[in-house]
């Protein structure tokens, strides 16, 4: 065995407590879990009002209304925009029609495919104010609406989870949208993102490119730093962040290898290194709510575990310390690399 493979060997035996020395970054931070209230539902979705076209007004008397409208929801907590919808918004449609002597606005809750879910009526106006359209009116009916149209989104909120039980993240697997892995030398970024996207499947996720219906998001960032004798130190990170965007954690990797190692075919090096990081971006997803509350323990005694004695107080490979809460937690291992020496590209350029 030539001394650059007995190196590389050697490194399988690394463990946590290297990335605690010298330089590198400090894997443990946050508080892994500490959401796990917050995510265990998805986030609100927003409510788009797009100017009606078969409201009975003006292209002007549209426009005002929908703001109207969108301000009343907002200052009853209802989250809303005067725009037409982006991809994952729901959409609040309002048609007019006459009733006797008066106009009857009414609201139609529409999902981010286009299907009705609830309706409502409004409150009747009478035509000649309706047709002035006064811009005190007009506010004063979106003020009067907005409670009932409140409720129609308290209703179909019900009635989607009432429909669909797997948008309870308790009772299905997680949605996660992976876009991939950046940075990589040779063909790493095809690589890892395939492998990755194979065993996030075997861990439990449904996995997809796009964002509709993703309660979570995976992007994978990989760096090569030159270090001393020629090596270089390969440090991969593995983003997960929820369906708005906030960040609630990372699964780290690194390790150094004679420099050169991975500029051309990663092969089992990327299967090796998608399988030990899979593995980090469930427990991550798991601790935040994404797979449900933990099962009770058998008995339900509650005792809790026996700790390990042979470390007290000291995190293991592949598990997070609790830190500041408010944090976002981070899954730190070794990156490993395939024990076949005839596995590993030799080096290059």
């Amino acid at each position: 065995m030539s001394a650059e493979r007995r190196v590389l060997a050697a490194l399988l035996l690394l463990l946590l407590p290297l990335a605690g020395c010298g330089d590198l970054p400090q894997p443990y931070r946050g508080q892994p879990g500490g959401m796990a209230a917050k995510l265990v539902q998805p986030p609100a979705y927003r409510i788009a009002v797009p100017p009606p076209d078969g409201a009975m007004l003006t292209d002007a008397g549209s426009k005002r209304f929908a703001s109207d409208l969108a301000e009343a929801l907002v200052a009853a907590e209802v989250p809303a925009v005067a725009s037409q919808p982006w991809p994952l918004d729901w959409r609040l449609k309002v048609v007019a029609s006459r009733e006797g002597q008066t106009i009857v606005p009414r609201y139609t809750l529409e999902n981010a495919d286009a299907q009705s879910v609830v309706e409502a009526r409004g409150n009747p106006v009478r035509i000649e104010d309706w047709a002035g359209e006064d811009p005190k009116m007009l506010q004063r009916v979106a003020t009067s609406d907005a409670g009932t149209v409140a409720t129609l989104l308290a209703r179909a909120d019900a009635a989607r989870r009432a429909a669909d039980p797997a948008t309870l993240v308790a009772n299905g697997p997680p949605r996660l949208r992976f876009i991939g892995v950046k940075g990589a030398p040779g063909d790493g970024d095809t690589a890892l993102t395939t492998r990755m996207t194979d065993f996030l499947a075997d861990k439990g996720f449904l996995v997809q490119p796009q964002a509709e219906g993703s309660l979570f998001s995976l992007e994978g960032q990989v760096n090569m730093v030159p270090i001393p004798d020629r090596q270089q130190r390969v440090e991969i990170q593995w983003i997960v962040t929820r369906k708005d965007g906030q960040e609630i954690g990372r699964a780290i990797q690194m390790n150094q290898i004679p420099q050169g190692t991975l500029n051309g075919l990663w092969g089992d090096v990327a299967y090796v290194v998608s399988q030990e990081a899979a593995q980090g971006v469930r427990d991550i997803i798991s601790n935040a709510g994404g797979f449900g509350p933990p099962p009770a323990p058998a008995g339900g005694s509650g005792t809790k575990a026996p700790a390990d004695k042979a470390s007290p107080g000291k995190p293991q490979a592949g598990v997070a310390a609790p830190g500041p809460a408010g944090g976002t937690a981070s899954v730190a291992t070794p990156l490993l690399l395939p024990q076949d020496d005839e596995s590993l590209p030799p080096p290059r350029g």
